[in-house]
C-alpha cells in the first residue's frame, strides 16, 4: 500500500501532465521550424520560369547503385566527403522530365568530372539524350578535359565546347592485370588454388606472372568488341565518317604534331569538338542563350539537376500504383551476410526479395543486377528467393547493366526472362577456390605449427599449416561438384543441354550479343524494356501499373537527422569546414583499401567462388 501523501500524488500528476504538454509544445515547435526552414530551402528549387536550362555535371562514377550504408552516405555527402558516383537513373530521369516540361529549353551537360562508366550505362543515358534531344530541345555538353567515357555523352549533344588547354583522349578498351607470383614465392606463401574452366582467369594473378594464352585470346575478343561498339555509337552521333575514331587515336601524334603540340587544338581541327572556350566564355554563351541569373551575376539562369529532380519527383507524386512493378538492385560483389548497398549481401538482397513477395502490390519484380559475382553460397541464397518469387505468382526478369557474370549471372539465370545491353558482359560460368598458407613464411623466423588430431582434417584448414594431398583431392572434388551444379543450373534454367552449357561455360565471357546468340539471355534491351516485360508477364496492361524501387530506407529518426543537415546546408551552412581533409597516410591506406578490399572481404563460407576478373577499362 503506497504512503505517499494524497496532495503529493495530485501534485506529482499535475506536474506530470505539465511536463507531457511541455513535450508536446516543444515537437510542435521544433516540427513549425522545420516547416519553414524547408520552405526557405525549396523555394529557389520550386520558382523557375520558362526559358531555364537544366544543369547537369555528372561527379565519379556512373552506376547503378550508390555504395555504402545510407544513413552514413547520406551524412558524407553533406559534409562534402561523400564517394564520388553518380547514379545513372538520375540523370535518365532528370532528361525524362525536362524533355516534357515548358520551362526548360535547354540542357547544360558538364562532363569534367566523370570518371568512368561501363559502356551499357553509357548507352543508357545517350539513349536517355536523344529522346530529349527529338523533343526539339537542345543540349550544350562542356569539359576541361574529355576522356573517352565523357565524349561518348558528347557526341550526343549538339555542342561541344573543350577548354582551349583541355585534351580529348581515346585510349580505347584493355584488360591489364597486376600478377603476383614471384611475390608470393619471395614470401614463401603456398597459395592453394583450385578451379574449373579453362577461361576462369580469376586466380591467374596469384598463380602466373602473366597472362595465358587463353586468357589473352578472350580478352582481345572482348576489348574488340566493346571497341567496335563504342566507334560505332560515337562516330553515328557526331556524324564522322567510319573508322575516324580509330584513325584519330592511331595518327595521334600526327594530328597534335601538326597542331604544334596543342592537343586540344588537334580535336577541333579534326572535328571532335565545335569550339575551343574558357569556362568563362562558356558561361557567356549560355547566358546568351538562357539569360543571366538575377541572383547570381555572372552564371546563367539555371537549375541544379539535383534541385530540379527532388522537385519534380515530389511533383509526381510517386510512381507507385495499386500494382506495380518493383525493381531491386543487385550491384557490386556478392558476399555472405547483411552488406549495404554497393554490395550485393546473402541476407540483405534476400531480405529485399522477400519483401516484394510479401507486398500485394507488388504483382512482378525486375532484378537489375551489375555484379561480377563473389560468394557461391551467397549466390544461392538469393537464387532460392527468386525461385520463392516466381513459386508464388510473381514474374521476375533478370536486367543486365555492365557486368553480370559468373555468381552475377548465377543470380540471373533461374529469372522468367534475362534481357541485357549488347555492352553487357556476362556469362563467366566458372568455379574457383583459393585457400593461401604461409607456414614457411612464419617458418623464416623460427615460428612452428604442431598438435594432433582425432581424423585425417583435424587442423587442415588452418593458414599456419601445409595443405594436405588429401585436403588438395577433397578441395578439388568439391570445386567440380560446384561446377557441374552451376552448368546443371544453368541448362535447367535456360532450356539447354548441360553439354551445350559447358561449351559456352568454362570461364568464357560474352558481350550481350554473344550472349543472345548462345542462349544465356533473351533478348537485348534496357531497363525500360525489362519493367515493360515484367509487367506483360504478370498481365498488367500499359498505364495500369505503376514502378517502385524496393531498397534499403532511413530510419526515422536518421531521416530527421539528414533532413535538419540538408537544411543546415540549404541556407549557407558549410559543414564541409568540420570535416579534416585525409592526410597522405590515410589516402594511402585507401588506396591499399580499394585495391585488395574485394579479396580480402570474400566471405564464403566454403570458401569456394563465382567472380569474374573481366573489368574492361
Amino acid at each position: 500500500m503506497s504512503t505517499k501523501n494524497p496532495l503529493l500524488r495530485l501534485l506529482s500528476a499535475f506536474w506530470s501532465g505539465l511536463d507531457a504538454i511541455r513535450k508536446i509544445l516543444h515537437l510542435l515547435l521544433l516540427l513549425f521550424v522545420f516547416l519553414v526552414f524547408f520552405g526557405l530551402a525549396a523555394d529557389d528549387a520550386v520558382v523557375m520560369s520558362r526559358g531555364a536550362a537544366l544543369s547537369i555535371e555528372p561527379y565519379g562514377m556512373l552506376v547503378e547503385q550508390l555504395e555504402g550504408d545510407p544513413y552514413d552516405r547520406a551524412i558524407a555527402s553533406l559534409l562534402g566527403d561523400g564517394k564520388p558516383q553518380t547514379l545513372v537513373q538520375d540523370i535518365v530521369d532528370a532528361f525524362a522530365y525536362a524533355k516534357d516540361d515548358e520551362r526548360i529549353e535547354i540542357v547544360y551537360l558538364d562532363l569534367s568530372r566523370i570518371l568512368g562508366a561501363g559502356l551499357s550505362k553509357l548507352q543508357q543515358v545517350a539513349a536517355a539524350m536523344d529522346d530529349f534531344r527529338a523533343s526539339g530541345k537542345s543540349i550544350v555538353a562542356s569539359a576541361d578535359f574529355l576522356s573517352q567515357h565523357g565524349y561518348f555523352l558528347a557526341a550526343h549533344a549538339d555542342e561541344i565546347y573543350l577548354h582551349p588547354d583541355g585534351a580529348v583522349m581515346f585510349l580505347g578498351y584493355g584488360r591489364f592485370g597486376t600478377y603476383y607470383k614471384d611475390a608470393i614465392d619471395l614470401l614463401r606463401i603456398d597459395w592453394n588454388v583450385f578451379r574449373v574452366g579453362t577461361h576462369k582467369s580469376f586466380v591467374e594473378p596469384f598463380t602466373r606472372t602473366n597472362m595465358s594464352d587463353e586468357d589473352r585470346a578472350a580478352s582481345q575478343r572482348l576489348v574488340d568488341g566493346m571497341w567496335q561498339m563504342y566507334r560505332n555509337d560515337v562516330e553515328e552521333a557526331r556524324g564522322l565518317d567510319t573508322g575516324s575514331i580509330d584513325h584519330f587515336a592511331d595518327n595521334l601524334l600526327d594530328y597534335v604534331g601538326r597542331a604544334g603540340g596543342d592537343i586540344a587544338i588537334a580535336a577541333l581541327d579534326f572535328g571532335l569538338v565545335d569550339e575551343l572556350l574558357t569556362r568563362t566564355e562558356v558561361r557567356q554563351r549560355m547566358i546568351d542563350a538562357v539569360g543571366e541569373d538575377k541572383d547570381r551575376p555572372g552564371q546563367f539562369y539555371a537549375t541544379d539537376m539535383y534541385d530540379y529532380l527532388q522537385h519534380m519527383r515530389f511533383l509526381d507524386a510517386g510512381a507507385a500504383q495499386q500494382q506495380n512493378v518493383a525493381i531491386i538492385v543487385a550491384a557490386g560483389d556478392i558476399l555472405f551476410g547483411e552488406q549495404s548497398p554497393g554490395t550485393i549481401g546473402a541476407d540483405s538482397t534476400a531480405a529485399l526479395l522477400r519483401q516484394a513477395r510479401a507486398d500485394d502490390s507488388v504483382s512482378a519484380v525486375v532484378l537489375r543486377v551489375d555484379s561480377p559475382g563473389g560468394s557461391s553460397f551467397a549466390a544461392e541464397v538469393i537464387v532460392d528467393e527468386v525461385l520463392a518469387l516466381r513459386e508464388a505468382g510473381k514474374p521476375v526478369v533478370a536486367s543486365l547493366s555492365s557486368i553480370a557474370a559468373s555468381g552475377g549471372y548465377a543470380i540471373s539465370m533461374y529469372a522468367d526472362r534475362v534481357i541485357a545491353s549488347p555492352a553487357t558482359l556476362t556469362g563467366s560460368i566458372g568455379v574457383f577456390g583459393m585457400f593461401p598458407t604461409y607456414q614457411r613464411s612464419i617458418g623464416t623466423i623460427g615460428i612452428t605449427t604442431d598438435g594432433v588430431g582425432t581424423t585425417p582434417w583435424s587442423g587442415q584448414f588452418r593458414p599456419d599449416r601445409e595443405m594436405s594431398e588429401q585436403t588438395r583431392q577433397l578441395f578439388q572434388l568439391f570445386i567440380e561438384d560446384t561446377y557441374d551444379d552451376f552448368i546443371s543450373d544453368v541448362a535447367a534454367g535456360r532450356g539447354l543441354d548441360k553439354s551445350e552449357v559447358d561449351a559456352i561455360g568454362q570461364g568464357q565471357v560474352w558481350t550481350g550479343v554473344e550472349a543472345v546468340e548462345n542462349g544465356l539471355v533473351d533478348e537485348l534491351g534496357g531497363l525500360d524494356d525489362a519493367i515493360d516485360a515484367a509487367a506483360g508477364l504478370a498481365g498488367l496492361e500499359d498505364g495500369q501499373f505503376g514502378t517502385v524501387v524496393i531498397e534499403p530506407q532511413l530510419s526515422p529518426s536518421e531521416q530527421m537527422i539528414v533532413d535538419l543537415l540538408g537544411v543546415a546546408a540549404s541556407v549557407g551552412l558549410d559543414m564541409s569546414r568540420w570535416v579534416r581533409a585525409p592526410d597522405f597516410i590515410h589516402r594511402v591506406a585507401q588506396r591499399i583499401d580499394e585495391t585488395a578490399g574485394g579479396l580480402l572481404r570474400f566471405n564464403d563460407p566454403n570458401g569456394v567462388y563465382r567472380h569474374c576478373l573481366c573489368d574492361l577499362r
